[in-house]
């Protein structure tokens, strides 16, 4: 069973993304890492709307990535 959305943003805040605010139009929205701008996911769907697989997949090179970016 795919993950919603929401599920995927609260992985993200977790591990210390927020959000773009200045970017994203309409259901789109944009997460970066204030540590690594260039990390960023953009999603695209309502929050109870079911997460695409490749959006799970950015998602986890995200946090892969944002936990490399902060081990000493």
């Amino acid at each position: 069973m795919p993950r919603k959305i929401r599920q995927l943003k609260a992985d993200l805040r977790k591990a210390g993304f927020v959000e773009d605010t200045d970017a994203g139009k309409g259901s789109h929205t944009s997460w970066v890492h204030p540590d690594d701008p260039a990390n960023k996911v953009v999603f695209s769907g309502h929050d109870g709307a079911d997460a695409p697989r490749y959006l799970e997949q950015q998602v986890r090179r995200a946090l892969a990535r944002a936990r490399k970016e902060t081990e000493p």
